[in-house]
């Protein structure tokens, strides 16, 4: 298997594919492909047809959008419990996933991930507010119906939880006032073996996005590139 993806310190569904081929332990290559430069999408177009990124290559198989990579995988190992085996846990993280796929425009217009510093907090409008309180709540439910003594949404780490990875890491970058049990579960995320070994290639590659950061104040660092 091939994953074609972009940059780890921004792209978000690269992530999402990327940590549960990881996660789940199935071999597969990559390549990053830089966004925002002069042939991204030509290169991008040489894998996929949108010309755009996650693209994964299984064979003569091509999947070109990051929930259909997990929903492929999951089908293509039905061994590996990609989603929670228990039905009505399944259900609700298919529709938990689908509901980050669809929605949370404003998370995702006011924070886009960016794991090249921490910023300061701020107000970020209505819409970011009622995004942080529908995502609390839904995490909440999936963790008090399903979690049981795990530390993710449905106890194991599971395509659901993929899906969000990207937004746990949004959420600890920018600094979201949340309550101790949606702090609790970020902790797990951001401390997953496979979401670390994602951060720190990251904080390997050698290029930035500026204006991923136009109008926020870093208080942390963590990417000194040596070349823009």
């Amino acid at each position: 298997m091939h994953l074609v993806i972009g940059n780890k310190l921004y792209s978000s569904w690269s992530l999402r594919a990327w940590i549960t081929l990881k996660a789940f332990d199935i071999a597969f290559t990559e390549t990053v492909i830089a966004m925002y430069k002069p042939d991204t999408r030509e290169r991008m177009l040489a894998f996929g047809p949108t010309g755009k990124v996650p693209v994964l290559v299984d064979g003569d198989i091509t999947v070109w959008e990051s929930l259909a990579i997990i929903e492929y995988l999951a089908d293509r190992f039905p061994d590996k419990a990609i989603w929670p085996a228990n039905q009505a846990a399944r259900a609700h993280a298919r529709s938990a996933a689908s509901e980050m796929h669809a929605g949370f425009t404003g998370i995702r217009s006011s924070c886009p991930m960016n794991l090249t510093k921490r910023f300061a907090p701020r107000d970020r409008g209505p819409e970011m507010a009622a995004d942080i309180q529908r995502l609390q709540e839904l995490w909440r439910e999936a963790r008090e119906r399903f979690g049981g003594s795990g530390p993710f949404l449905y106890g194991e780490f599971s395509a659901a939880d993929a899906m969000f990875a990207p937004v746990v890491s949004r959420l600890d970058t920018y600094q979201i006032d949340v309550d101790g049990e949606t702090r609790r579960y970020m902790d797990a995320v951001l401390s997953y073996p496979s979401f670390v070994a994602w951060r720190d290639s990251a904080l390997q590659e050698k290029w930035t996005l500026p204006h991923y950061e136009e109008g926020e104040t870093a208080v942390e660092v963590f990417h000194f590139p040596e070349t823009a």
